[in-house]
């Protein structure tokens, strides 16, 4: 379905009272020119989150999965979602393809389609951590990393038909997660199947366009259980220096075992211009796939006062990587995004050269008060702000309800399908 932009300016125009009264108030408490709160607006208006063609559908356990209804049954139906999602928020222009859960089979047909939603392609993603019921190796043991040379050709090959159709689509970015490792002690020489990943993935870097990235993403544990090949973010540093300057480290916010310092991560990963990009999602336990900023909110804006040292002179690649099983895929998504913006715009408030100079003096008290001051002030009416200068809805998640989106696409689609892909 396409949301009716003029529906959305409608349903602003009888909220933008309380709106103004909310935003000029928000202006009052805090001690900053006009010329601040205009830098931040630009900011936060130029963040666009890719949103992963297979979050689109609901996600599932390898218990179950219990579909929605007014799922996608194809890549241009989730592209109309993403589209609906980009005319309530504003910053959704993008997406992000896993194959070959999601083949275009006419490219220009894909990529129009996608340019008439304002949606244009973030990373390809390859996929050799699943057998394909037309590949003629199994992967069960390891893909880029296998001993048998012929899995490794075979999956090269598969990143390579990936870059291939990222081109086609105008993209400029290849994310390699692998999930080979070992699941007991003895099972891998673990550097001979380090040394082989490398070699793979130095095949594929050579077959990367001039002006494309390849992002190295990383996983602690799951499917293996007692090694992961690329198992941390040292691992995704060493292959990203020795592939070259067209290789970054990918931050999965799942992706660390309980209590990591992500922030620390990521100032290092950037402080040696590795940092690509992030997949976005929260966890409690393990790689969860939460909503962002459902469990740990403040983690998620530590992380972007950290980006804030290089946000403006790096590139980096955003997503969000969350599928939960239980509720309304859209809802979720609506919520991660409005997750990140808050720890964006928070972040953006803290008065760094107070913050810098309460460092130099040992001042832990005041460091302390200055990012949390920041941390906790309710920033909904600035991100309601950036919206309604994007012709974006002022509330997103309760425009999406009354609307009445989700019955919708079970009138257009049917009660009982299911997404592809995942």
């Amino acid at each position: 379905m396409n949301l009716n932009l003029q529906r959305i300016a409608e349903e602003n125009e009888s909220a933008l009272s309380a709106h103004q009264a909310r935003w000029d108030s928000f202006c009052s408490l805090q001690p900053h020119p006009d010329a601040f709160w205009e830098k931040c607006i630009q900011q936060l208006s130029a963040m666009q989150i890719a949103i992963p063609s297979w979050a689109l559908g609901t996600g599932g356990t390898r218990f179950g999965r219990f579909p929605g209804g007014g799922e996608p049954r194809n890549l241009e139906e989730k592209l109309a979602d993403v589209g609906v999602l980009h005319a309530l928020n504003g910053h959704c222009g993008a997406t992000s393809l896993h194959i070959p859960w999601d083949i275009p089979d006419n490219a220009d047909h894909i990529r129009q389609t996608a340019q008439e939603l304002g949606i244009t392609f973030d990373a390809v993603n390859s996929n050799t951590f699943q057998d394909q019921t037309d590949q003629e190796y199994s992967y069960k043991f390891g893909s880029l990393c296998h001993a048998d040379a012929a899995v490794r050709r075979q999956a090269v090959e598969h990143n390579q038909q990936v870059i291939d159709y990222g081109k086609a689509l105008g993209s400029e970015a290849i994310t390699v997660w692998l999930s080979d490792g070992a699941n007991f002690p003895g099972q891998h020489n673990f550097r001979r199947a380090f040394e082989r990943t490398l070699a793979s993935l130095q095949e594929i870097y050579g077959y990367l366009p001039n002006d494309w990235r390849m992002l190295v993403e990383y996983k602690p544990y799951e499917p293996n259980f007692y090694s992961t090949v690329i198992q941390d973010w040292g691992s995704s540093l060493l292959l990203a220096s020795k592939l070259g300057s067209k290789a970054f480290s990918l931050v999965d916010l799942g992706h660390h075992l309980p209590n990591t310092n992500i922030e620390q991560i990521v100032s290092r990963l950037m402080m040696e211009g590795k940092l690509g990009g992030f997949h976005f999602n929260d966890s409690k336990y393990g790689d969860d796939d939460l909503t962002v900023g459902s469990i740990k909110p403040y983690q998620l804006f530590l992380i972007f006062l950290e980006l804030l040292e290089g946000i403006e002179s790096q590139s980096f690649a955003w997503m969000i990587d969350a599928s939960h099983n239980v509720k309304d895929p859209l809802e979720d998504l609506l919520q991660s995004v409005e997750a990140i913006l808050i720890a964006y715009a928070q972040a953006l408030l803290v008065d760094r050269e107070a913050l810098h100079q309460a460092q130099a003096d040992n001042d832990v008290v005041m460091c302390q008060e200055i990012i949390q001051g920041a941390f906790r002030t309710d920033v909904r009416p600035l991100l309601a702000e950036v919206r309604h200068r994007a012709g974006a809805a002022l509330q997103p998640l309760s425009l999406y309800r009354k609307l009445q989106i989700r019955q919708a696409l079970v009138d257009e689609r049917g009660a009982k399908t299911l997404a592809t892909g995942l």
